[in-house]
């Protein structure tokens, strides 16, 4: 698991292949990865945005960026946390992500941005 803290607000990633859902002789290669949010600040927060970097060991680069995380905007009040579980495709059996959450403190309305850390995605055969 990878995980960092900004502002109090810690990111764990948890990644997993999903042979099921990939098609390697297609360069297909799905991997799910379950994000936990945690807040450890002393004010409730509302994730309003996401940004991902992608990057594809062929080379290729691709950003997502939009509203909330799985069509939610969740409110996470000190001490709470927020899990999701999404996934990407790969064109080839390793990669990479990371990027920001923005966030508001509901209390004072003030914005921020949260560190989603670099986590790699590599189908199992590769680590041996």
């Amino acid at each position: 698991m990878i995980a960092e803290v900004t502002n109090g607000i810690k990111v764990s990633v948890e990644t997993l292949f999903q042979p099921n859902q990939s098609n390697p002789s297609r360069s297909h290669f799905f991997f799910a990865y379950q994000v936990t949010i945690q807040n450890f600040s002393g004010a409730t927060v509302q994730l309003l945005r996401r940004h991902w970097f992608i990057f594809d060991s062929i080379g290729t680069t691709s950003e997502v960026e939009g509203e909330g995380v799985v069509g939610l905007q969740p409110v996470i009040a000190p001490g709470e946390e927020h899990k999701y579980i999404s996934g990407c495709n790969l064109s080839s059996e390793m990669g990479k992500m990371h990027g920001t959450y923005l966030m508001e403190n509901l209390s004072t309305h003030e914005r921020f941005e949260v560190r989603i850390p670099e986590f790699v995605m590599t189908v199992p055969f590769k680590l041996n």
